[in-house]
């Protein structure tokens, strides 16, 4: 399917590896240019260039902290005029409901809330002189059901996805959509991270904490970078103009919800 985006300029945050990279390499497949952003410089420039060679787009790499007005400030004055936006970021540790402190939360917000806004609010003027645009926010399915050992990823992410619920109904008639990408389990870094977690917790080995977990997934597997990226390519693509404000689900089955 022709996506009818090719030429555009898409800017990826936390691209370097992860969901981040397999939205970045779904966009240049469909022949859009990009913008990458990663903390660490050396795996960034890695699959930047491996997208340049494997797809032929513009592939411009800024080593930032996007959570830092700095970072920011950098990215977006490297970025220039951008189609389509990608948020994206590390979510903040696990743990117990007494483990939180005040700046436990404000770091949260700060990384899956408030970064995310600032760049919306950065980029949103633009998209809408031009008459187009696509932001795609990657959250969470603990904003469709809480995960209660992550209460700080469901505190900041249920924040953004108010905030884009109202934002995404006041921009639509100016043709920029917004929109939330919502993932399960993936068979990334913090995936096996956190599997390797489970294991030594539990005494089992990872292989058998991957298993168990699988075991959990209606779908009997982790999702693959891959298809998370060619859902959210879809999301930035022409054919889905008239998605306005929406959370999708991309969990295999694992969040048990009608709706």
């Amino acid at each position: 399917m022709d996506l009818g985006i090719s030429g555009k300029t898409a800017l990826v945050c936390a691209s370097s590896k992860g969901l981040g990279l397999g939205c970045a390499e779904a966009l240049a497949e469909a022949g859009v240019n990009l913008v990458m952003n990663a903390r660490g410089s050396e795996a960034l420039e890695a699959s930047a260039q491996a997208i340049r060679d494997t797809f032929g787009v513009t592939v411009t790499a800024i080593a930032a902290d996007i959570t830092s007005e700095e970072g920011r400030a950098k990215v977006l004055d490297a970025a220039g005029s951008v189609d389509i936006l990608v948020n994206n970021a590390g979510g903040p540790p696990p743990g117990l409901w007494s483990d939180w402190d005040r700046d436990d939360f404000i770091k949260a917000l700060d990384a899956n809330m408030l970064t995310p806004i600032a760049l919306m609010k950065a980029l949103l003027p633009g998209m809408m002189e031009r008459g187009w645009g696509r932001v795609v926010n990657i959250t969470s399915q603990s904003v469709k059901a809480p995960i209660p050992q992550l209460g700080l990823s469901n505190s900041a992410r249920a924040g953004l996805t108010g905030y884009v619920a109202g934002t995404a109904r006041q921009v639509a008639e100016r043709g920029v959509n917004i929109n939330n990408l919502l993932p399960g389990i993936h068979a990334t870094d913090r995936a096996s991270s956190l599997d390797k977690a489970v294991a030594d917790r539990e005494g089992i080995t990872v292989d058998e904490a991957h298993a168990n977990r699988s075991a959990t997934i209606p779908a009997r597997r982790y999702g693959t970078r891959q298809e998370f990226g060619a859902t959210c390519a879809f999301m930035c693509s022409q054919h889905a103009g008239f998605m306005v404000g929406q959370n999708i689900l991309l969990d295999g089955g694992s969040t048990n919800a009608t709706l």
